[in-house]
């Protein structure tokens, strides 16, 4: 059987803003609810290896939902993190602090790493995917051109590589495509499948 009929006897709960998420999922061919929009402090602690902050986040926000789960519910959280030279740049603030962070990306191989956490009222089952990217040297109007059109602001590391910075820059991808873009949904849908077993 599929895992889309298999999960007719689920409510699959998507707790993520991420727009990318809910169009991978939904490549999937598997319904979903999104949840509301609910408070997370995304703190981790200092020593922990900058690989295992993903799967710890995705875990944190899981727990942070705030509303209570059915026997027929499947909570799904997700965190991606970039990893360079052994430290996580996330979400810019500013066009400048985006430009900094691709800065830092160009010409060099850096980390993708994306935790997801599955909960139920009885189980959690959590894992993380790692990808590595390479981008090609980027001109300083290149970088400044992609920041002002493309706004890369929720986007950790400061860039999609759905958009035009993608398509332009990244020489070789090692691992997951989706997994970068946020959501690596071949591993989600084995551990889907494993969990509403």
């Amino acid at each position: 059987m599929l895992l889309h009929d298999r999960l007719k006897n689920y409510r699959l709960i998507l707790a993520s803003a991420s727009p990318r998420r809910r169009e991978l999922l939904a490549g999937c061919d598997l319904e979903f609810t999104l949840a509301p929009r609910f408070e997370c402090e995304e703190r981790y602690p200092s020593d922990l290896p900058a690989e295992n902050v993903a799967e710890y986040l995705a875990q944190l926000k899981s727990r942070a939902y705030p509303f209570p789960l059915s026997d027929s519910d499947i909570l799904l959280t997700a965190d991606t993190v970039v990893i360079v030279d052994g430290a996580i740049l996330g979400k810019p603030a500013d066009e400048e602090q985006a430009c900094v962070m691709l800065r830092r990306l160009s010409g060099r191989t850096h980390k993708v790493v994306t935790g997801v956490a599955l909960r139920s009222s009885e189980q959690m089952r959590s894992f993380s995917v790692v990808s590595e990217v390479r981008f090609r040297t980027l001109t300083d109007e290149e970088t400044a051109y992609y920041v002002e059109k493309y706004r890369p602001f929720d986007k950790a590391g400061a860039y999609g590589i759905q958009e035009w910075i993608g398509y332009v820059a990244i020489e070789s991808i090692e691992g997951s495509f989706y997994n970068v873009m946020g959501l690596p949904v071949q591993r989600l849908y084995v551990e889907l499948g494993a969990f509403c077993k």
